[in-house]
């Protein structure tokens, strides 16, 4: 940076300091603006994301937050789209990490209550996707928003984000669904355990899957010591098995077999659990269209099952028979819940 923009932005940060946000926030409109219409994309970024990192953690006091959420949203649509900047991926690519870090970092200054938090997450992932390799967003970007959304407790949100991000994704996301799990009922462990590995499934990425379901029963097992886990090795595989918990060995069992990609063995798994699976009430959706995905068993359709099962099956719905339960929804604490998006990717 030029000692002028150097001093242009020790000057704003004073302002925020001694309490003048306002004042501090419009200047920094009015000047990063002036430099956008200039082309000078990456002064404006600068002044952008020093500006807007300063009012964030000013708090909410005189809408200081709201003030720098406004500037961390400006930063996205009138620089980085404007700019046309590109994530391109890869070791080569520096000034796209750049790029994702600068956001990231603001992400994290955002109080939990700021409403602009949500929008600055919506912008900064659809510019991830619109100038990225991934049209779903970039997973690093994706991780760090469900990451933010599993530590303040808004599992929804999280669950969002996670299903689209890195392979540590999976373990946030296991992690989340256990700790929302522990405030329902015992039985309801699987229900919490396919949240993290449907859509996982969904999605083709089978790694994400195994990986999510590893951590969920490795935590349910060291925390309930008197659950009766049963290990069975074979030649090509160990499981656990929960007698007390059926539909946590229909999931183990289910991806082994996608696994080994026997449809028999699948029509075969699916029979056995039935009762099991009519019970829960809400899997039918998604088990139909694992079975089209992975062995080729096709599904009528009237419309598209993949959207339509993603808007209603993984627990958004109510109560459909007797027996059957809704899911969890709201702030983990709560007991009941909805669902998270799902792409046909391979991962």
């Amino acid at each position: 940076m030029t000692s002028r923009i150097e001093k242009t932005i020790a000057r704003q940060q004073e302002k925020i300091a001694s309490g003048a946000y306002y004042e501090a926030h419009q200047q920094l409109r009015v000047i990063a603006a002036r430099y956008i219409k200039q082309a000078n994309y990456d002064v404006a970024a600068e002044l952008l994301a020093s500006g807007a990192a300063a009012l964030l953690r000013a708090g909410s006091q005189q809408g200081a937050s709201a003030s720098g959420g406004d500037l961390a949203i400006m930063l996205v649509l009138e620089v980085y789209i404007k700019a046309g900047w590109e994530i391109i991926g890869g070791d080569s690519d520096v000034e796209g990490r750049i790029r994702k870090k600068r956001l990231i970092e603001l992400l994290h200054a955002f109080p939990p209550e700021e409403p602009t938090r949500k929008r600055f997450i919506q912008e900064m992932i659809g510019w991830s996707g619109r100038f990225g390799p991934l049209e779903r967003g970039d997973p690093e970007l994706h991780h760090a928003a469900g990451s933010v959304y599993a530590k303040d407790h808004e599992p929804y949100d999280a669950e969002k984000h996670l299903v689209f991000g890195t392979s540590e994704s999976a373990e946030t996301l296991a992690r989340l669904e256990y700790e929302w799990y522990t405030h329902d009922e015992p039985h309801t462990a699987a229900i919490y355990a396919s949240r993290a590995v449907f859509p996982y499934l969904l999605i083709g990425n089978l790694r994400n899957a195994n990986k999510a379901f590893l951590i969920f029963t490795s935590k349910l097992s060291s925390s309930n010591p008197s659950l009766g886990v049963q290990e069975v090795s074979s030649a090509s595989s160990d499981v656990r098995v929960f007698p007390a918990l059926p539909l946590l060995n229909f999931i183990s069992m289910l991806l082994l077999t996608i696994q080994r990609g026997s449809s028999d063995l699948f029509k075969q798994l699916t029979a056995h659990y039935a009762s099991h699976i009519r019970e829960v009430g809400i899997w039918n959706d998604a088990l139909a269209q694992l079975g089209e995905q992975y062995f080729a068993i096709k599904i009528p359709r009237q419309s598209n099952p993949l959207l339509d099962m993603m808007g209603s099956m993984l627990f958004g719905g109510g109560q459909d028979s007797a027996g059957s339960r809704s899911a969890p929804q709201g702030r983990i604490g709560s007991k009941r819940v909805e669902t998270p998006p799902a792409s046909m990717e391979l991962d």
